[in-house]
Order: C-alpha cells, then sequence, then structure tokens
C-alpha cells in the first residue's frame, strides 16, 4: 500500500483510524497491541513473505534485551548487533560481496538473489540504536508490544524518519484523544498528510518524468548535450527532495493523526551554506544516527586532526552503501566525506565564505555528486560529466518549467511542518485543504503512481 494509493486512503487508512479510535474510547489497554496489528498488516500487505522477518526481528533483539537486562553480560549486545547487521548484508549486500570477493584470486563468494524487504535498513538502525543505548545505560527496558511498535510502527516502517527510542516510547501511554488539543493535532496531521501528497504527486511525480527519460536515454548509451544534462541531474536534485520530504511529510501527519509526534527529517536543505549545514538539513535523521552511532564511535573529532578526518569519510562512505549495494552508492558517500573533511581544514585555518558562494558551491556540490548518486554506473555518470561541461551532443535542450518550480518551493521554503504548525484554525484554511486533497486525488486517478524513492533504500 502506497501512502499516495486510493486503497490506502479510502480503505487501510479511515479502518484504521476508526478501529484506533474505538479501542482507544472504550478499551484503551488494547490501543498499543491493536496498533502494532495495524502496523504488521500495512507491512504484511506488501508481500507477505516480509511480515516473518520483521517480526522475528522484533522478538530476537527484544529477547536479546531482556536477557542483557537480566544477565548484565555486555557481551550479547555486540552480538545482537552483529547479527542484525548480517542480516541487512544477507538480504541486501550479498551480491556486492561477491563481486567485490571476485577481485581476490582464489575467494568466492555464492550469490543469492534475495528478494530486499522493505524498510530493512531503518529497521535494523532502530534496533541498533536502542541496544546500544540500552548498553550504555540511556534505555531502560520495555515489553514485548511496546518495543514491537517502536520499530514497527506503519507510518515510518518503511522509509523513516529515523526515531530514537527516547523520542516516541513516553507518547504510547498517553490517551492521545483524551488530550485538549486532540481535535487540532488530528487535523494538522490531516494537513501534513495532504501537503506531502501534493508535494509528490504534482512535484515529485512531476520531475520524474522529467529526469527519467534522460537517465533512460544516457543508460542506453545515447550522448546528452548539456541541456539535456542539466536537465536531469537539476530534476533529479528537486524530485528527490519532494518526494522524500512528501513522504516525511505524510509519515508525520500520519502519526500525529494516531496521536504519536515524529521528529522532522528536513529543514530547507538547498538554502544550506555548507556542507556542514546542508547535513544539518538534510535526512536530519540519518544524519543524526550516523555522527552519534558511527562518527563519534570511530573516535570523532576527539583524538586528532587526521582520525577526525578519516572518521568523517568512513562515516559518510558507509552511510552512502546504506542507500544501496553499489560502487556507485559507496563512491558517493566518500565524496560527502571528503567535501566535510575539506571544510574542516577550511574552518581550522581560519578561512571564511561569503553566504552566497557557499551555498553556490554546496548546492553545486550536491547536484554534481547526486549525479553518480542516480546514475547506477560510473558509465552513465561519465555520459552526464561530459554533457554538462560541454564535450557531449551539440545543442541545448532542456524543459526548464518544473525545474523553475521546484527550485522556488523547495529553496525559499519553508517546510510543511513549520507553515502548517504555524497556521490559525480557520474555516477557510481547512476548505482550502480539502479543495487541494480532491484535486490531488483526481491527479492520482489520471496518472500512474510512482513508488517513493527511498523504498529501495
Amino acid at each position: 500500500m502506497l501512502f499516495n494509493s486510493f486503497i490506502f486512503l479510502f480503505a487501510f487508512l479511515p479502518a484504521a483510524l476508526l478501529i484506533h479510535w474505538l479501542v482507544e474510547r472504550f478499551k484503551p489497554e488494547w490501543r498499543l497491541p491493536v496498533l502494532l496489528g495495524l502496523s504488521l498488516f500495512f507491512y504484511g500487505y506488501w508481500d507477505w513473505r516480509f511480515a516473518p522477518l520483521l517480526m522475528a526481528s522484533v522478538v530476537v533483539n527484544w529477547l536479546v534485551a531482556e536477557s542483557f537486562t537480566r544477565t548484565g553480560r555486555d557481551i550479547l549486545i555486540p552480538l545482537a548487533i552483529v547479527a542484525n547487521l548480517l542480516v541487512l548484508a544477507l538480504f541486501k549486500y550479498n551480491n556486492f560481496f561477491a563481486d567485490v570477493a571476485g577481485f581476490v584470486p582464489g575467494l568466492t563468494i555464492p550469490r543469492y538473489d534475495f528478494a530486499l524487504p522493505l524498510g530493512i535498513s531503518f529497521f535494523t538502525f532502530h534496533h541498533i540504536m536502542y541496544l546500544t543505548d540500552l548498553k550504555a545505560g540511556k534505555a531502560p527496558r520495555y515489553d514485548l508490544v511496546r518495543y514491537g511498535l517502536y520499530i514497527a510502527f506503519f507510518p515510518q516502517v518503511l522509509a523513516g524518519p529515523l526515531v530514537r527510542w527516547s523520542e516516541i516510547m513516553h507518547q504510547l501511554d498517553e490517551r492521545p484523544y483524551q488530550r485538549p488539543d486532540a481535535e487540532e493535532r488530528f487535523a494538522r496531521g490531516l494537513m501534513l498528510l495532504v501537503a506531502g501528497l501534493a508535494k509528490k504527486v504534482f512535484l515529485g511525480d512531476q520531475l520524474a518524468d522529467y529526469t527519467n527519460p534522460i537517465y533512460a536515454a544516457a543508460e542506453a548509451g545515447q550522448a546528452l548535450d548539456m541541456g539535456q544534462a542539466l536537465q536531469g541531474a537539476l530534476g533529479f536534485t528537486f524530485q528527490v527532495y519532494f518526494d522524500f520530504s512528501g513522504y516525511t511529510d505524510m509519515a508525520l501527519g500520519l502519526g500525529l493523526m494516531f496521536g504519536i509526534v515524529l521528529p522532522q527529517n528536513f529543514d530547507v536543505p538547498y538554502r544550506a551554506t555548507s556542507l556542514q549545514d546542508f547535513w544539518r538539513r538534510w535526512h536530519m535523521t540519518l544524519s543524526r544516527f550516523l555522527r552519534d552511532y558511527l562518527y563519534i564511535a570511530l573516535g570523532g573529532s576527539r583524538k586528532g586532526l587526521a582520525l577526525q578526518l578519516a572518521a568523517l569519510t568512513a562515516t559518510m562512505a558507509l552511510g552512502g552503501l546504506w542507500h544501496g549495494a553499489g560502487w556507485t552508492f559507496l563512491v558517493w558517500g566518500a565524496l560527502h566525506g571528503i567535501g566535510l573533511s575539506v571544510a574542516v581544514l577550511w574552518r581550522k585555518a581560519g578561512y571564511t565564505m561569503p553566504s552566497i558562494v557557499g551555498w553556490f558551491l554546496t548546492f553545486t556540490f550536491f547536484v554534481l555528486t547526486l549525479t553518480i548518486f542516480r546514475s547506477g554506473s560510473f558509465e552513465v555518470a561519465g555520459n552526464f560529466y561530459a554533457a554538462l561541461f560541454g564535450f557531449g551532443a551539440e545543442g541545448f535542450t532542456m524543459k526548464w518549467r518544473a525545474l523553475a518550480i521546484g527550485a522556488a518551493i523547495s529553496m525559499i521554503g519553508p517546510t510543511a511542518w513549520t507553515f502548517i504548525h504555524k497556521l490559525p484554525p480557520r474555516p477557510w484554511i481547512a476548505t482550502l485543504f480539502a479543495i487541494l486533497f480532491v484535486v490531488v486525488l483526481f491527479k492520482i486517478g489520471d496518472d500512474a503512481n510512482y513508488e517513493f524513492i527511498y523504498f529501495q533504500f
């Protein structure tokens, strides 16, 4: 069930909201088990074969946490984290590792074509965050239902945001529809859902129509002219923003409708004036995870400049590989690690830069590196770079209207979360969002729905 599908909007979501409201009103002690059951149903609807993996993952990790709480054996947590990573590697990276092993004489790893379970990267990282904090004495014990809901809550299980246990667990014991602001929170959640749908359908999907044919031509070996390359590179830059931030808006809105506040994931990243500033604004929960659970664990900035730069590069390279099992993802992440390292050296040297220059360099760097991310191969990326730097086909063929609209909206801001939470409760505003929702539904009915880009990660 895509969030932008009729079966979700007119079947699952209304039924889930009604069941949740009835249980919260008449049997509040059933609320969390029912919400967990709805989340598992939502996940299993994609492919019933994935549901047992998610449930086994929840149960096994919870049992490890229980055993650690009772016995205090420190070895249990590292073993569990390694096991989680091995499961992720088996499903997502086995063939990549097999290709890497092929470069070593006499070393072979068998290849398996497993179907990639949706959301496995996200729920694996949720396990790691909780287990790490449990070992550090920061996280308490939770019962199986609460822990299962932390991992599998349906708005965020497929593509985030990456939620720390401390941000959500205390909310599970509330009775959301008994709050004095319950109606307002529900309404703002519905508005966020509509706003995210609109971003996905009217901007992300339309930009996909700008972008996909260009990349398809490049993959077929067709030489691009500079205009086509700009259209493809800029088109994907804005497409991935509206696609993923639109999903995040929908996830946050759905969370509010079920009484749970999820963390924001974007803060107008295309206005960033440095690469460090960019990663504080883009996919904020992933950036936070990489900083707190990987970069700091590798030494961070505490053990000298050389180790800091190495930790930055390794962290971002692994963050790139998290997005996909391929060399292009690894190189994309490593380039951002190198870029961040250069920025560290620049600051330590005492240099400064005008904000407009910093913005231009940051945005240009992201567009150019994102081309590698999207290309899937270095040959396709090379085709793009040749055209972008004037060595492609002659001419300048470019569609610009959707690019201009995407640039204006993504750079001027504000984010949907900030904008909607500042709106006063007025009937005419509700009417406008109702009209927008109807228009979105007509658009969904007319066009083929694209899956969300981050579902593949």
